[in-house]
């Protein structure tokens, strides 16, 4: 092959590694969308049955088309302490089984028969899908559409990507180099460099195979590239470890390292004695060559599959040993200053926007829980002007503040993706609001705590901090019912928090009506009469903030 003519299929060969890239990005980001609220149930349902677990990691990862997305979100999943570690690692094991499919598909797309390629028919999945996408006004449509472009982008890739591999292979110089590459670990160092440059094991997988059907290296090639695949794969999720604070979410990444790695010295090891004990007439080449004749694409997918799947089989038992190991590996950190920082979500699992949705609401509801508790704090001061937990209060404000602020930033960042859908895009629209009305509930809560200090000696009378107790029990009782309408997802203000609602404005008119009366029968001193007008008007004001969480434009498009 002249000079040129390699500088020309090197460049086919990059066109295709784009478009498939490109596919598999459309495809999973718009399956995403599609399946967002069935995802987030899937892994809600994740429990200690192992197998189930397993069958959850698969699904998700089958669902949204990346491995690397599964142990992302696995790994927030685990620094929100929602599932535990042993959880966290049997949804891993299951996405591995789940990546196979990209690959499954690839050898299919290279199958035809009388003259049919399959390859052509799928890659027209592009053109129809952008049809589609152009001449309907359905959402749901649109989405569906984007994903066969993706899929039919995806198997363009790896057309474009075959020609070049095809170019490749008439060169018997360029054929003979590469078929003097055998050193089985120099392949599976070379797979996992490449896989982590291009960040997706899927689409080192499907160049491998690309490169077994053309016969530019052999099927025992292939599969240490693969298995090198399956090492590089692990690069997202050590990142996201490594940003983490959590302990746990280190372990997580550790975990899949280990058990990926594990399975990889296991197939070499086992392909080495095979090839020993036969004397070079056997090993894992061999066997699916026989097993799939004249079909080196099928072979290769097929090996794979079994492989990951083999390892899940072998590492399920050895579940809490792995996890005690890698316990041992990161040791429990002694435990920190309080430091204000993001409870559930970080910007790792951006990658993932429906899960990251999800993230962002429960984040929204431990600043809720935050807030009310302030407001509890101060309630506390006004009854008893003990100020012990001063500090807790203010430590609780600067978390308030932290998250007023970064938590916007991080839904911004959200917003600016394309792979949110309709519904998911509406809410994140009104986590704004609900993040204010948060901060201003913790603002009147430092505010409720300076006019407790600000009474010194001079107390409530019994019949006015019965009152405010009363009130506080509405507020209380307010928020345990809208809070778990924001969770649910249930945004309508029932009658029951109708009721409470004017419950806290009739008992805070009451009170209002009542104040020259108090301050004529002397219930009321000169400095406590002015406070007494704040903390009425303050604490209704926390009810109203509080009744906005559900009460948005949102909410009533919903």
């Amino acid at each position: 092959m002249e000079n040129t003519n390699f500088l020309y299929e090197f460049l086919h060969l990059l066109a295709g590694i784009g478009i498939f890239l490109t596919g598999c990005d459309i495809m999973s980001s718009n399956l995403e969308a599609v399946c967002s609220d069935r995802l987030r149930k899937l892994l809600a349902k994740v429990s200690n049955n192992k197998i189930v677990g397993v069958l959850i990691g698969t699904a998700a990862t089958m669902a949204i088309q990346s491995s690397s997305a599964t142990t992302v979100m696995t790994i927030g999943f685990v620094n929100a302490h929602i599932i535990s570690l042993k959880q966290a690692a049997t949804i891993i094991f299951g996405g591995e089984i789940g990546t196979t499919l990209t690959g499954q598909l690839v050898a299919l797309g290279m199958m035809g028969n009388n003259g049919i390629d399959l390859n052509i028919l799928f890659s027209s999945l592009a053109g129809l899908g952008v049809f589609i996408t152009m001449f309907t006004k359905k959402d749901k449509i649109k989405l569906l559409g984007m994903v066969m472009t993706g899929l039919g982008l995806l198997f363009a890739g790896l057309d474009v990507m075959s020609g070049a591999m095809s170019g490749f292979s008439r060169s018997p110089v360029l054929k003979d180099a590469i078929a003097g590459i055998d050193s089985s670990l120099l392949l599976i160092l070379f797979g996992a460099i490449l896989t982590g440059l291009i960040q997706s094991s899927t689409a080192m997988t499907s160049i491998s195979i690309s490169m077994v059907a053309v016969g530019l290296i052999n099927i025992s090639q292939g599969i240490y590239l693969t298995l090198g695949a399956n090492v590089g794969t692990c690069l997202t999720g050590v990142l996201a470890g490594m940003k983490s604070d959590e302990v746990n979410a280190k372990r997580t990444s550790l975990l899949q390292l280990i058990f990926n790695i594990g399975g990889v010295v296991l197939v070499y090891l086992i392909d080495v004695l095979m090839k020993l004990a036969s004397g070079g007439s056997l090993s894992f080449g061999i066997l699916f060559e026989n097993m799939f004749p004249g079909l080196p694409h099928t072979q290769l997918a097929m090996f794979h599959t079994i492989f990951n799947i083999a390892s899940v089989i072998i590492v399920l038992p050895l579940t809490e040993m792995l996890v005690n190991l890698t316990k041992r590996v990161i040791k429990d950190e002694a435990p920190k200053e309080k430091k204000e920082h993001f409870y559930f979500v970080n910007e790792n699992i951006l990658t993932t926007p429906s899960i990251a949705v999800e993230q962002i609401r429960q984040e929204i509801i431990h600043m809720a829980n935050t807030a009310i508790q302030n407001f509890n704090i101060s309630m506390d001061m006004i009854k008893t002007l003990n100020f012990e937990r001063q500090s807790e209060l203010e430590e609780n404000e600067a978390e308030l503040n932290f998250l007023n602020k970064e938590l916007v930033e991080l839904i911004i960042k959200l917003g600016q993706t394309q792979k949110l859908n309709k519904k998911d895009s509406r809410y994140l629209s009104s986590t704004y609001k609900a993040i204010v009305d948060l901060e201003r509930i913790g603002d009147y809560a430092v505010n409720l705590s300076t006019y407790a200090k600000n009474l010194g000696e001079d107390r409530f009378s019994e019949a006015i901090l019965n009152e405010f107790d009363v009130m506080r029990n509405l507020i209380n009782r307010l928020y345990l019912l809208i809070i778990d309408a924001y969770r649910s997802d249930r945004h309508k203000i029932t009658k029951q928090i109708k009721d409470l609602m004017d419950n806290v404005f009739g008992l805070s008119n009451l009170m209002a009506k009542i104040y020259i009366k108090r301050l004529n029968e002397n219930e009321l001193t000169t400095v406590s009469s002015g406070e007494y007008l704040k903390i009425c008007n303050d604490i209704r004001l926390v009810s109203e903030h509080l009744i906005n969480l559900i009460d948005t434009d949102y909410i009533l498009n919903h």
